[in-house]
């Protein structure tokens, strides 16, 4: 009774998979990808673009980040960076650039000393710049993120030509670990449960929505009518809920590829992967634990346990193969699209193990310390549930 009931179980995953990796594979080409021949490369019309660049202790990464901001080959922008209460050489080196004769007026430097009560750092440092932007675009970005000289101006050309309201273009990974490159390829694969980029587009489809943090481009006017950052005051995953609120709006959402465009290093290394988790993953579920747990359970499910059953016999071991093959596909469709070799799914299980662990992690770390903790500063865990919304 056991055996058959594993079996259903089994086939059920392996089935799944396949069908997911299917319609995957089937509708990928239909994601626009903004360096395909034929693309358009300029916008026809001289939009003026504000890019809000938020950084609390970034001075790793800041300067180059604004210099390929600087560097753009676009001439209708403008960049607010905003230091928020680094400690660190981050406002200085702000600071330094803003001065260079080479910046011009395209640069300026607001330094934020307090954080306000109920906000997060990063909502008000956004709110703060966007309050100071009069252009027809926004387009919110990280302080660690870091851009091709064409990128803006493909993107702008992008969201004519699609008559979007809000678009975002997806970053390419920076990984210099196998750690990072495991766990990111494990994401991308993942994620082909919980996101379908082929129906951004489509109005009718509310569950398929987009926000990143790395490139989050709005009218000005969307924003202002969605009620701007003051609207997410307290949201730890202020990007994806703008995405939110955007599509539920019924603005027009788009998403489009272009390896290399704009580039991220999320984290160095697995671990460096999942502390970063640990302040996102619990608020992903809207710090509800029953969700967290019920995504746990699926993640054993259908991530790990198929691979045991390579060692099984009979229809387990057969249907743990079609599992392995389907994942080593859904891998394959994202290699040419980030670079990540396909190969990494020989680590797909360690990654979900390791994934499920970021998430039970990210849960019993934000009850101990009864909030989160994040660039050292600390958010209450009542006021944060207080004030996130829906994201299912």
């Amino acid at each position: 009774m056991v055996h058959a009931a594993l079996l259903v179980v089994a086939w059920t995953v392996a089935l799944s998979w396949c069908w997911r990796v299917s319609v995957a594979a089937a509708r990928f080409p239909s994601v626009p990808d903004l360096l395909r021949p034929g693309a358009p490369s300029s916008p026809e019309q001289a939009y003026s673009l504000t890019i809000v660049v938020p950084a609390r202790n970034e001075a790793a990464d800041i300067g180059e980040c604004l210099r390929s901001l600087l560097a753009q080959d676009y001439p209708h922008l403008r960049v607010i960076a905003v230091d928020d209460r680094s400690t660190d050489a981050t406002g200085s080196i702000m600071d330094a650039l803003a001065a260079d004769a080479g910046s011009g007026d395209r640069l300026s430097v607001i330094h934020v000393k307090e954080l306000p009560a109920g906000w997060m750092g990063k909502t008000h440092a956004m709110a703060l710049a966007a309050r100071e932007a009069a252009s027809d675009w926004l387009l919110f970005t990280d302080g660690d993120i870091f851009y091709a000289p064409d990128a803006v101006r493909r993107a702008l050309a992008f969201a004519e030509q699609s008559a979007a309201d809000h678009a975002v273009v997806l970053p390419t990974p920076i990984l210099r670990t196998w750690g990072e490159s495991a766990m990111m390829s494990f994401f991308q694969t993942a994620s082909l449960w919980t996101a379908r980029p082929w129906r951004v587009a489509d109005p009718a489809s509310k569950r398929d929505f987009i926000g990143i943090g790395a490139f989050n481009l709005i009218r000005r006017e969307v924003y202002e009518a969605l009620g701007g950052f003051e609207a997410l005051r307290m949201e730890v995953l202020e990007d994806v809920r703008l995405g939110y609120m955007v599509k539920h709006a019924g603005y027009a959402q788009r998403v489009a590829f272009g390896r290399g465009l704009v580039s991220v290093r999320w984290a160095a290394g697995a671990l460096g992967t999942v502390r970063v988790l640990t302040k996102n993953l619990f608020s992903v579920f809207r710090f509800r634990p029953e969700l967290l747990l019920g995504a746990c359970a699926w993640m054993l499910v259908f991530n790990a346990a198929p691979f045991l059953a390579l060692f099984a016999r009979g229809g387990l071991r057969w249907a743990g193969l079609i599992t392995a093959l389907a994942v080593i596909a859904g891998y394959r469709l994202f290699t040419p699209r980030t670079g990540i070799p396909w190969l990494y799914a020989l680590l797909h299980p360690a990654s979900a193990l390791l994934f499920v662990y970021a998430m039970l992690r990210s849960m019993v770390v934000t009850w101990k310390q009864g909030g989160v903790v994040w660039r050292g500063t600390f958010y209450p865990l009542a006021e944060l549930k207080e004030h996130c919304g829906d994201l299912w």
